[in-house]
């Protein structure tokens, strides 16, 4: 049974490029997961293109809701800055 690696994938070139080379070079049968926080249509397309690329599987999760509440939210209310511009 070959042994499987999870890949967080972006689409990007780099965690494109990654896919066969862990193939290649481990003989993995790699996993992608992409989280969805609201990046609209830069995720059109990616299940096509992960599966090209070699991937046996993707799984697209779409935690939006999860990261305005958690992470959106409390930092708006803490009046968090970088370089004096509100985050």
């Amino acid at each position: 049974m070959k042994e499987k690696v999870i890949l967080a994938y972006s689409g990007g070139l780099d965690t494109t490029a990654i896919i066969p080379w862990l193939k290649e070079n481990f003989d993995y049968d790699v996993v992608c997961c992409c989280i969805d926080v609201g990046q609209g249509n830069e995720l059109d397309g990616l299940e096509e293109k992960a599966i090209k690329t070699g991937a046996s599987k993707i799984y697209i999760e779409d935690l939006t809701d999860e990261f305005v509440d958690d992470y959106v939210i409390p930092t708006v209310m803490a009046g968090a800055k970088y370089e004096e511009y509100l985050l």
